[in-house]
């Protein structure tokens, strides 16, 4: 692992430690300490185009998240080099960097409180709003706007993928605490609101 200086200031300086801080431009605009792991990037993208993270919580699966998100993020090529620069990854960049749209989920933000239905409702809820964020976003690139179907959140996402493939790029879905729905309903001890949990993904 390669671990940077803060962006070109003296070493004399106080290093500052991001605690807390899992955003990636924040994290490097603001020159906190960043231990480089931007070199692995090739190798994520030779292992396939589905990846599952499994790391214990606090272990820095969401700040490598959002670094992915801002190295594939086309709306973001102009700042590559103030992004990048000075880690492994600018020196030596893939072919796929600032390619795609990218889409991020936190599941974290979806409450998992009450019934099935409930957890359901606030799925669609969410999904519906990172989907609006995401048309307003890229609304200049997109051919047209995104239908929100505030209903059905599959409808919308359907939506959201041909307005995409229009384009003739990819889009990147980064999905961050895939797992809270799960580890809510275990730790509350509903096993019937499990299965359905399954159904509800699926």
């Amino acid at each position: 692992m390669h671990s940077t200086s803060n962006l070109g200031q003296p070493r004399a300086q106080k290093m500052k430690f991001p605690y807390g801080i899992s955003d990636f431009d924040s994290l490097i605009t603001e020159q906190y300490h960043y231990v480089d792991r931007t070199g692995h990037i090739p190798l994520l993208e030779e292992a396939g185009k589905q990846l599952l993270f499994l790391r214990p919580r606090r272990f820095g699966k969401s700040l490598l998240l959002s670094m992915l998100e801002n190295y594939y993020d086309l709306n973001k090529a102009d700042r590559f080099e103030e992004l990048f620069g000075d880690l492994a990854i600018g020196r030596n960049p893939t072919a796929e960097r600032n390619r795609y749209f990218v889409l991020k989920w936190d599941f974290s933000e979806v409450g998992a409180a009450g019934d099935a239905e409930k957890i359901e409702a606030n799925l669609y809820r969410y999904l519906n709003t990172r989907i609006s964020a995401f048309s307003k976003r890229y609304r200049k690139t997109l051919p047209e706007p995104i239908r929100v179907d505030h209903q059905d959140a599959l409808s919308s996402f359907q939506s959201l993928l041909d307005a995409v493939q229009e384009t003739g790029h990819s889009l990147y879905l980064l999905i961050d605490e895939y797992d809270n729905f799960a580890n809510e309903l275990m730790m509350g001890h509903r096993p019937a609101e499990e299965s359905r949990y399954q159904a509800i993904l699926s």
